[in-house]
């Protein structure tokens, strides 16, 4: 069993997290979730992927979460013509040395903004495959390491729109959590309206590099019981044997729920995980990783729904089948 978390040290750990959620919300106009979900997979260092149609501030909401890091920042604009060189970097010669000398692309930073990912062929997008799961990138048979932490926020219309690609499965599941972000309530439409006649403000820095290493660190020591892990188990292999699902959830996507929940407890100022922690983080972690038949998208039923269903249909307790 792991060391078990301080209660002073989980009561300064959500303090700094909840600066950091205020700083987006004072730019930000929308659910106070979607900022959560960006700090659960930022201790749980995992990748976001935010989709939604055009000028729904999926950028903006990126700048603004980058801002509060205190994290080097970088934006690649993905375009059909973007090469995967563009994005790791290539060696160029110095004719004064002598010597080839690498030409660090956007990839070496701390935050990159991944912007209409889906814009780029498969070819481009794969480049940052092995930045996304190894933290480094070989270029001309070169590793060079990532700095850390290292976090890829990337952003797709949807796949209906002129000239995007659909990205690949194995590219898909490096993502932790899917962020699907629609139009905003009236309410929320008119408060962004108001607060976007002045330039909006500028979110100081509330973190540190050295400090979101820090905090992350503590998601491994947040306690899982078994019962948990037997729930998940049982969840993931109801996805399997869905009949309207083509492709579950595999063991990877079950150690990123896992991985998210214990998050999203330390979050909520917890040293242990629940339940409650994996239903709400069942859609946004698996929903982008299930494969549905092709009657179930004949029916346009989506991966969430499904997900409900089966979070209501298997017990939070049993053996694990």
């Amino acid at each position: 069993m792991s060391e078990m978390i301080a209660e002073e040290t989980l009561v300064r750990v959500r303090a700094r997290l909840m600066s950091v959620l205020e700083a987006i919300q004072s730019v930000y106009v929308g659910e106070t979730r979607v900022a959560e979900l960006l700090a659960i997979a930022l201790l749980a260092r995992g990748h976001v992927l935010l989709e939604g149609i055009p000028g729904v501030a999926k950028t903006t909401l990126v700048k603004t979460f980058a801002a509060t890091l205190g994290c080097s920042f970088r934006r690649i604009q993905f375009t059909p013509d973007l090469l995967p060189a563009d994005i790791t970097g290539t060696f160029v010669f110095s004719p004064g040395d002598g010597v080839f000398q690498l030409r660090e692309g956007p990839i070496f930073a701390h935050v990159v903004l991944g912007d209409e990912i889906n814009r780029a062929p498969a070819k481009t997008q794969s480049a940052l495959l092995e930045a996304m799961q190894e933290q480094q990138v070989t270029i001309e048979g070169d590793t060079r390491a990532l700095p850390s932490p290292f976090l890829v926020l990337a952003t797709q219309n949807p796949i209906e729109e002129a000239g995007t690609y659909p990205l690949p499965e194995a590219q898909i599941d490096r993502f932790l959590v899917r962020l699907v972000l629609g139009y905003p309530s009236a309410q929320d439409e008119r408060t962004i309206l108001r607060r976007f006649l002045n330039p909006p403000p500028t979110p100081a820095a509330v973190l540190t590099p050295e400090e979101i290493v820090e905090l992350s660190s503590l998601v491994s020591r947040v306690h899982v019981e078994d019962e948990l892990l037997d729930y998940v188990v049982r969840l993931a292999r109801h996805t399997r044997e869905h009949s309207q699902v083509y492709l579950g959830a595999s063991p990877r996507a079950s150690l990123a729920l896992v991985t998210a929940a214990r998050a999203r407890a330390l979050l909520s100022g917890r040293s242990y995980a629940l339940p409650d922690d994996v239903k709400a983080l069942a859609g946004p972690v698996w929903a982008h990783r299930l494969v549905l038949t092709p009657e179930a998208e004949m029916e346009e039923r989506r991966a969430e729904e499904i997900i409900e269903r089966i979070l209501t249909e298997v017990p939070t307790r049993g053996a694990a089948r």
